[in-house]
C-alpha cells in the first residue's frame, strides 16, 4: 500500500492513522459526499463535530490557545488518511489555515474566542484567502469607530456552514486580518456547485461594518499569511497523496476482478505495466510530502518553501493522473456515478485547484529557486 513513510518511535503516527480509519468506518466518505451533494450543502456539520471531538481540528493550535500543540508532521498523517477515506471536510482551510492565522494573531478576546470555537467545533471558521495574497485583500476604510469592507472573494469553502470568516483587507498603508460574522449586514453569499456537486460560494462585501474588536492582526502581514498558506498547501498535498494511494489500490483490486477473454485483466502484461506506473506516481507523491515535512523541520525557509511547492504540484498531478487512469481500467463502469472511483477523481480536481494549480506552483518553484 503506497503511503507516507515517517519515523514513528512513539507510535503516534500509527495511532492517528487508526483513528481516522475507525472514524471513516462509521461515516463512509463516498456516502457522505453523495449526501452533501443531494442536500445541496457545502459540508457535513455532524462529521465536523465528530472530528473536533477526536481532537483533529485544533491539532496545530498552541496549547495556550486550547489546541494540541502538535505540528505539520502529525497533521499530514491525518490529512493523508482523510484523503484515503474520502472525508471531504474543509480541513486545510477551516482547520490548518485558520489555526495558523489565529496562532499568529495578536492576543485578544476575539482571538481566544475563535481558537476555543475552532477546537470545540462549536462554530466553523471559513477562510476567504487564496495564494494570491494581494488579490485576497478587501478594501477597508475606518469611520465612526468601525471598519467598513468592500470587495469580493471567490471560491470559499464551507461559507454557508460558517459562523465566522477570516479575511484580509487593506487600510491605508497597512494590512488587516479580520474576523467577519456570518450574516453581517453588507455581506452577500452567491453559491455555485463545485466539481463534486458540493456548494462553493462567493462573498460580496458592500460597506460591511465591523467593530474594531474584530481586528486580529495589523501591519505587514505578508510573512504570517505566506507561512499559513504553506502549511495549508502541505496539508492539501498530504490529502492528495492519500487520494492517489487509495485510487491506485481501488484500480489494482478491480483489475483482479474484471475478466476479459476468460482471465482477470490483472494478468495482462500491459495492465501490469500501467499499474506499476500508477504505483510509482503514488509513492513519489508520498515521498514529496515527507521531504517537505523534513525540510520544514530543518529551519531553512527557502528550502522548505521549495519542497512544499514541489509536494503540492507532485501530489496534485499524481492524484489526478491515477484517478483518470483508474477510471479507464474500470471501463464503462468507472464513468457511472455509482462507482466511487469517480468521486476520488473529482476530489483530486477540487484540492488540486486550492492554493495554486500544479503548473502555477512549478513556475513559482523555478522563480524562487533562481532568486538570489
Amino acid at each position: 500500500m503506497p503511503q507516507m513513510v515517517l519515523d514513528d518511535d512513539d507510535g503516534v503516527i500509527a495511532m492517528l492513522r487508526e483513528s481516522v480509519a475507525a472514524f471513516a468506518e462509521g461515516r463512509p466518505g463516498p456516502q457522505t459526499v453523495r449526501s452533501i451533494r443531494t442536500a445541496e450543502s457545502d459540508m457535513d456539520k455532524a462529521q465536523w463535530q465528530e472530528m473536533a471531538e477526536a481532537g483533529w481540528l485544533g491539532l496545530m493550535l498552541p496549547e495556550a490557545l486550547g489546541g494540541a500543540g502538535l505540528g505539520i508532521r502529525e497533521q499530514a498523517v491525518i490529512s493523508e488518511a482523510l484523503g484515503r477515506a474520502l472525508v471531504t471536510a474543509p480541513m486545510a482551510t477551516a482547520s490548518v489555515l485558520a489555526s495558523a492565522l489565529i496562532a499568529g494573531s495578536q492576543d485578544s478576546e476575539e482571538r481566544s474566542r475563535l481558537a476555543a470555537n475552532l477546537v470545540s467545533g462549536s462554530s466553523i471558521i471559513a477562510t476567504a484567502i487564496t495564494d494570491d495574497i494581494e488579490a485576497s485583500k478587501l478594501i477597508a476604510r475606518a469611520a465612526d469607530g468601525a471598519i467598513y469592507l468592500d470587495g469580493r472573494r471567490e471560491f470559499v469553502e464551507a461559507a454557508h456552514a460558517a459562523v465566522d470568516f477570516l479575511v484580509l483587507a487593506r487600510l491605508g498603508d497597512e494590512d488587516l486580518l479580520l474576523s467577519v460574522p456570518a450574516g453581517s449586514q453588507g455581506l452577500q453569499l452567491i453559491d455555485r456547485p463545485g466539481v463534486d456537486g458540493a456548494t462553493i460560494s462567493s462573498l460580496i462585501f458592500t460597506g460591511c461594518r465591523l467593530d474594531m474588536s474584530r481586528i486580529l492582526a495589523r501591519g505587514d502581514l505578508g510573512g504570517l499569511v505566506e507561512k499559513a498558506i504553506d502549511l495549508a498547501r502541505l496539508a492539501l498535498a498530504a490529502e492528495l497523496s492519500g487520494i492517489a494511494s487509495k485510487a491506485f489500490e481501488m484500480a489494482s483490486d478491480y483489475t483482479k476482478e474484471r475478466v476479459q477473454f476468460g482471465k482477470p485483466i490483472a494478468s495482462f502484461q500491459v495492465i501490469q505495466h500501467r499499474l506499476v506506473d500508477l504505483w510509482t506516481e503514488a509513492e513519489f507523491a508520498g515521498s514529496a510530502v515527507v521531504n517537505a515535512i523534513e525540510r520544514l523541520g530543518e529551519g531553512d525557509e527557502k528550502a522548505a518553501r521549495l519542497a512544499i511547492l514541489a509536494a503540492k504540484a507532485r501530489a496534485s498531478d499524481a492524484a489526478f493522473l491515477i484517478g483518470r487512469r483508474a477510471i479507464h481500467l474500470y471501463g464503462a463502469m468507472g464513468f457511472t456515478d455509482e462507482c466511487d472511483i469517480g468521486l476520488y477523481l473529482k476530489r483530486a480536481v477540487n484540492l488540486g485547484a486550492m492554493f495554486g494549480q500544479a503548473e502555477k506552483l512549478r513556475r513559482q518553484f523555478v522563480s524562487l529557486e533562481r532568486a538570489a
